[in-house]
């Protein structure tokens, strides 16, 4: 999912605004070299002076300090030449020509100075915002839970953006640890107010239901109850009416199994004696959102083989879907199962240099990813009885 800081343009105005903004950075040097080809042309007797005068000024209006500093020092530079070559030097309209251009030069980078630091400022203020919801939402997992060690890892496709769709969360509880990790269909704001929704329910269920599946059903009910307030007709909403989300709920017992309920999302990955398998859901279920298409019989937890030394991979579709170069997308089995040695926190790390590596710094989709290595049961025993809430 996009992410919330900074919003995603809309389909087709990204590009079109880019467009529109690089023109408008070369305006002042366009108007600069029109002054070359008239003061160097038979029309030089024109009077070319408030052209080049204006020229800092247009550049910060779409160029930062930098930028207006340069556009400033190439119409000097046009300045000197053409008073050079039409021998205008000694004259007084050559040196008020100087003057003008040097005062407006230094109030244009003065003033874009002003608004690029501004600009800067709030900037570092929404982005301490998002980092404080960051914390809230997607609180970074423990190295220790219960029978488990543990790594989390989100990294926003966008630069700057801090959290977005894609959800996890751990929690040590009596029937075990639980966990769950999802993706929601959309962007911006209806995109983490669903992701709040489906995380509250889960941290609040996790500890009372016994059942799985119970788990994920409140988080289903969480998400239709956030669907349903009001909040004025916008394309937000519109966009929420019509999100879903794909989730997978996991728990991890004493015994060596993991229990899963899978709504609509990727299968696990489970590392096993350097090879990596799948968990597929023997009855697959749409994701959370879209009950309506549920005909078959009530989900169930479906348990798989989970003993000391396994690793478990939670995450979301941004890691396989990263592609390269050439289209072909990233191989997440094979990199994990090259880097069986490394420790949780280790190897997400460097699954995150991989994915930025394959994609050349240009993630197509935000990322979220969860590990757990099983502990032999005498040390996750221990682990578990000192975590366990009283």
């Amino acid at each position: 999912m996009r992410s919330l800081f900074p919003s995603a343009p809309r389909p087709g105005a990204g590009g079109h605004n880019r467009v529109l903004f690089t023109l408008a950075e070369c305006v002042p040097f366009a108007i600069a070299l029109l002054v070359v080809a008239i003061e160097f042309s038979p029309a030089h007797f024109l009077y070319t002076g408030p052209l080049l005068t204006a020229t800092p000024a247009l550049a910060a209006v779409a160029m930062g300090p930098k930028g207006t500093l340069a556009a400033a020092a190439f119409a000097l530079a046009v300045s000197v030449a053409t008073a050079t070559y039409n021998q205008a030097w000694g004259t007084l309209q050559v040196y008020t020509n100087f003057l003008a251009l040097f005062l407006v030069s230094a109030a244009s980078v003065t003033t874009s100075s002003a608004v690029h630091t501004h600009r800067q400022q709030e900037l570092n203020q929404v982005r301490r915002i998002a980092m404080a919801a960051q914390r809230v939402l997607l609180r970074p997992v423990p190295d220790r839970v219960g029978p488990v060690r543990a790594a989390s890892r989100y990294i926003a496709a966008e630069t700057g953006a801090q959290i977005g769709g894609d959800l996890y969360e751990a929690v040590q509880t009596r029937y075990g640890v639980r966990m769950i990790v999802g993706d929601v269909r959309g962007k911006g704001l209806p995109a983490v107010r669903s992701a709040a929704a489906v995380l509250g329910a889960f941290r609040e269920a996790v500890h009372y239901e016994e059942d799985l599946a119970e788990v994920i059903n409140h988080c289903a009910a969480a998400l239709r109850r956030e669907r349903a307030m009001p909040r004025g007709i916008d394309q937000d909403d519109e966009e929420e009416a019509e999100s879903f989300v794909t989730a997978l709920v996991a728990q991890v017992p004493d015994e060596g199994v993991v229990e899963l309920v899978n709504r609509g999302h990727l299968p696990p990955l489970v590392l096993n004696e350097g090879r990596v398998q799948a968990l597929m859901p023997t009855s697959p279920l749409p994701p959370l959102g879209l009950e309506d298409f549920i005909t078959g019989p009530p989900a169930k937890a479906e348990s798989y083989p989970f003993a000391p030394g396994d690793r478990l991979l939670l995450y979301t579709d941004g890691v396989i879907e990263a592609r390269n170069g050439d289209n072909e997308f990233f191989a997440l089995p094979e990199a994990m199962e090259a880097m069986h040695d490394r420790t949780p926190s280790e190897f997400l790390e460097q699954l995150h240099q991989g994915l930025i590596r394959h994609t050349e710094g240009r993630l197509a989709d935000d990322v979220a990813m969860i590990v757990f290595d099983r502990l032999d049961d005498e040390v996750g025993r221990q682990v578990g009885a000192a975590a366990a809430p009283k």
